[in-house]
């Protein structure tokens, strides 16, 4: 018999890859894969533009893993490697015209896909899931 702790770990672990397979399985016709569209998004999402080794990090990723995902995101239109205006060995990565059209795209089905599965949920029941995830985010990030 599994733990209450186990069972949760198991539960955040399972649900969030099911989240984001069945997104992606609505981003199939996109033409941007799992790992490029979340790579958008989070480049859109950012305040500045990131650097490559930045991303990587924010996408739990190594560095040549990341290199491979832009190389096939600049190919694509999507983003381009910008040199930093502080430090030459640093790139950038920027959203192109046609990447900001892709995540205004990703965004509004990831929107709606989101609606769709928590529509049903207890606005308050929502509430503390949420601060309870928020929560161990922040004292996993102290854990690294």
């Amino acid at each position: 018999m599994l733990t209450i702790e186990e069972r949760f770990s198991a539960a955040l672990h399972k649900t969030a890859r099911a989240w984001r397979q069945a997104l992606d399985r609505r981003l199939k016709d996109l033409g941007v894969g799992q790992a490029g569209w979340m790579a958008i998004a989070t480049i859109a999402k950012s305040e500045r533009s990131p650097s490559q080794t930045e991303l990587a990090h924010q996408l739990g990723v190594e560095d040549p893993t990341m290199v491979s995902m832009i190389d096939r995101l600049v190919k694509a239109g999507f983003v381009l490697r910008q040199p930093s205006e502080t430090d030459r060995r640093v790139k950038l990565v920027v959203l192109t015209a046609a990447g900001q059209d892709i995540n205004a795209k990703v965004k509004a089905a990831a929107d709606a896909f989101r609606l769709e599965l928590l529509r049903d949920v207890d606005a308050e029941r929502l509430r503390l899931a949420t601060e309870l995830l928020e929560s161990l985010l922040l004292d996993t990030e102290r854990a690294l």
